[in-house]
């Protein structure tokens, strides 16, 4: 699921240039500002077919995801205590093996972490924290995650415990 800089094996030198300069570096964050990183992607968001899933973590935190891996990722802050990434706040439902990530002043979505699920270490990383893109201009790949994400149905909203403070 991570996109990875394209090889360049048996590649002329102006070739390897030409598709390592394939990548797009892009500013992003969260509403208030708390929160900033950069992502680099290769090949350029242009080229990317964005992740548009309807399951209910997707639908309901306003998911529109790319997947770069974490060394695609520069986290920033503006304090010496911290690497901007301790800033996060997480979430775990359902299978509890990805942190859903998200300001804990304003709220906003930024993405996954799938440190325990793949192989590599990689996040989905929600475009809409991306500075200055139109979305409308972008391409998506649909994925019907209601029906084929386990469990294929709608966890949202009635699998908290309000007396034991838990999900179910």
């Amino acid at each position: 699921m991570s996109t990875t800089k394209p090889q360049a094996q048996g590649q002329t030198g102006k070739e390897k240039e030409k598709q390592e300069n394939r990548s797009s570096t892009h500013e992003a964050g969260c509403h208030c500002g708390y929160i900033k990183f950069s992502v680099t992607l290769s090949p350029p968001l242009p080229e990317h077919k964005i992740m548009q899933c309807n399951c209910s973590a997707c639908s309901h935190l306003g998911y529109l995801l790319v997947y770069p891996s974490a060394e695609e990722i520069s986290w920033r802050s503006s304090s010496n205590d911290d690497d901007g990434r301790d800033r996060v706040s997480r979430y775990r439902f359902n299978t509890r093996q990805k942190d859903h990530m998200f300001c804990p002043k304003c709220g906003a979505s930024l993405g996954i972490d799938f440190r325990d699920v793949f192989a590599e270490h990689t996040y989905g990383i929600n475009v809409r924290t991306f500075y200055g893109i139109d979305l409308d201009t972008l391409s998506y790949r649909k994925l019907n995650g209601a029906e084929k994400v386990e469990p294929a149905e709608d966890l949202s909203g009635h699998i908290w415990d309000e007396e034991k403070q838990e999900l179910k």
